[in-house]
């Protein structure tokens, strides 16, 4: 997914600020699902974060166009590890590994075939 860094994913120093990477991984593992024309989420159903492991390894500045790659690395019953990377033209900027729990009335919840599949 492609990503523009506006004004307002930088700080002071037209730096992207460090959670607006999180923030962008998130946008990219939805748009998963909008492509398919469906919702990560339902009124009762959900992904939470339950961990992550980033490393920061250059700087993404204001005007740049980003790519985020998602990739499913591990399959559970009720959770996923993804892997995110953020390049910048070819230039590796960011890896995050974040482990996201399925829940269904807030208890976890055996993940339908369906959402794994979008992964």
């Amino acid at each position: 997914m492609k990503i523009r860094v506006y004004y307002e994913d930088t700080d002071l120093g037209g730096v992207v600020y460090y959670a607006n990477y999180l923030k962008f991984c998130e946008r990219a593992r939805s748009e998963l699902f909008f492509k398919k024309n469906l919702s990560p989420h339902s009124l009762n159903e959900f992904f939470v974060v339950k961990t992550v492991e980033a490393n920061y390894i250059k700087p993404a500045k204001f005007g740049d166009m980003l790519y985020v790659r998602t990739k499913l690395m591990k399959k559970r019953k009720a959770s996923l590890l993804i892997y995110h990377e953020i390049f910048r033209n070819d230039e590796l900027l960011f890896t995050a590994n974040i482990k996201v729990a399925y829940l269904k009335d807030f208890k976890p919840y055996k993940i339908p075939q369906n959402i794994i599949d979008i992964f």
